[in-house]
């Protein structure tokens, strides 16, 4: 069974106040390409130009650290096929993990609920965010990804630190915000996935996360 973890991209979207939404448009019609292509044949080739924060994105530690990693030299190791856990923490601004979790090699998923306000006024404003403790408490266990399903992994007053971001970014563990759907995962024994397109110098892209469960028994 495949769950579906990410937003869905429309022309104007608004992810994060103050980051333009996507203009989606056409470099080829079907019309056009008409005149191009033997009688019965025609294709669609379209544009979309996106501020890469966007949709549900990865975060690598290029976004925070001129010297660290992009988009194409984090390894698929980090990105795809890892054990996942979700924690949840519905109801709580700020969130502080049980450190008797483990969490070592794992995607950890915060499931806050607040994907529910997504594209809503109230969406961007007092989100649930990582305590900064538990922020370091992650990076010091080894947690390979870190994602939460709200605007911002750290609390964003409009000139504020960003201590996991800072922490989690610098010990190489990549951060996927905006998830969605996390209420539909068990709390662990699934595989996550959130590989982004492998683009040089970027530190931060829209990826299509998704969680893979064991097939039950018939």
């Amino acid at each position: 069974m495949i769950v579906e973890l990410s937003h869905r991209i429309t022309d104007g979207m608004v992810t994060y106040p103050g980051i333009p939404g996507p203009v989606i448009g056409t470099h080829l019609s079907r019309e056009a390409s008409r005149e191009i292509y033997e009688p019965g044949t025609q294709f669609h080739i379209g544009m979309i130009t996106l501020a890469a924060n966007t949709g549900t994105y990865l975060d690598t530690p290029h976004h925070r650290y001129a010297d660290g990693q992009d988009l194409s030299q984090v390894p698929l190791s980090k990105l795809a096929d890892l054990p996942g856990l979700v924690v949840r923490a519905e109801g709580v601004r700020q969130v502080v993990l049980d450190e008797g979790l483990d969490v070592r090699g794992r995607a950890v998923l915060i499931q806050t609920g607040w994907d529910r306000h997504f594209g809503t006024d109230k969406y961007q404003h007092q989100h649930p965010y990582l305590a900064p403790e538990s922020a370091t408490w992650l990076a010091e266990q080894g947690a390979a990804l870190v994602g939460i399903d709200s605007l911002n992994i750290d609390d964003t007053p409009s000139r504020g630190p960003r201590p996991a971001h800072s922490v989690l970014l610098q010990a190489g563990i990549p951060l996927v915000e905006h998830l969605t759907g996390l209420a539909a995962l068990p709390d662990e024994g699934f595989r996550f996935h959130a590989a982004p397109p492998m683009v040089a110098g970027m530190g931060t892209f829209p990826v299509r996360a998704y969680a893979v469960l064991p097939q039950r028994p018939r």
